[in-house]
């Protein structure tokens, strides 16, 4: 896809959502780490619902410390995995207090050192909290960047390298949060809803799904059609 063709695109995007965001509920770079954390192979939905209950109670490092594994368990048992998950957030709360303060730090390496966070999970933090132009490659911006041409890459490293070169940088900052979102309601998986995308005509996809045919409305006050008689066979009469 030419560079012409990518600035249209954002350009659009940016046109149908001008302030994109993520959907995932936070007040504070800690608490969206924590989300981020457990969003793993769950929707933000189900963490949402997770953390409001969870950071009425608890939302610093301290605080969900002192909540040991077993009480965190308890506010996130709804969220796949939230066994492995629990642990993983009281092992990353431990360190950011004795290591950073008590603070989220702005750097990758020290990021991809807590339990639980790797190099999608960092990507979201430094764009998100820290408002640095990174994109965090999930399933959805893996598929939309493969289907519309962007940027096709065989696995998520490849498609987040290859999207860092061709995004223009005015759209760099918000080009994680508009490709997710068309993902997730626009470009889903099963069948895209291409009819409806504003992207349409510039995405190189060669499946699109076309429009649906409606049915030939007819009035109530129409009578039916009457269906055509079948021929009747003449009988030859007898002699």
């Amino acid at each position: 896809m030419n560079r012409k063709k990518i600035s249209e695109m954002f350009e659009r995007l940016k046109a149908a959502n001008p302030k994109p965001t993520t959907e995932l509920e936070y007040s504070s770079p800690f608490e969206l780490l924590i989300a981020v954390i457990l969003s793993a192979q769950a929707t933000d939905k189900s963490v949402n619902l997770a953390t409001r209950e969870l950071y009425k109670h608890a939302n610093t490092p301290a605080t969900i410390l002192a909540l040991g594994v077993e009480g965190l368990s308890r506010y996130i048992k709804t969220i796949g995995l939230f066994n492995t998950k629990a642990k993983n957030v009281i092992a990353t709360c431990q360190l950011l207090i004795e290591h950073h303060g008590a603070q989220v730090p702005e750097s990758r390496e020290a990021l991809e050192a807590l339990p639980g966070v790797g190099r999608k999970t960092a990507n979201v933090i430094l764009n998100t909290a820290f408002g640095h132009p990174t994109i965090a490659v999930d399933t959805h911006i893996f598929r939309v960047s493969n289907r519309t041409g962007l940027a096709p890459g065989d696995d998520v490293r490849a498609v987040e390298d290859r999207l860092v070169k061709v995004v223009p940088p005015e759209y760099a900052l918000d080009a994680h949060h508009w490709l997710i979102l068309h993902g997730r309601y626009t470009c889903i998986a099963r069948k895209p809803k291409c009819p409806e995308c504003v992207i349409l005509d510039l995405c190189e996809f060669k499946e699109k799904t076309p429009p649906e045919t409606k049915p030939e409305k007819r009035s109530i006050f129409a009578p039916p059609k009457s269906k055509p008689k079948p021929a009747q066979k003449l009988r030859k009469k007898r002699a």
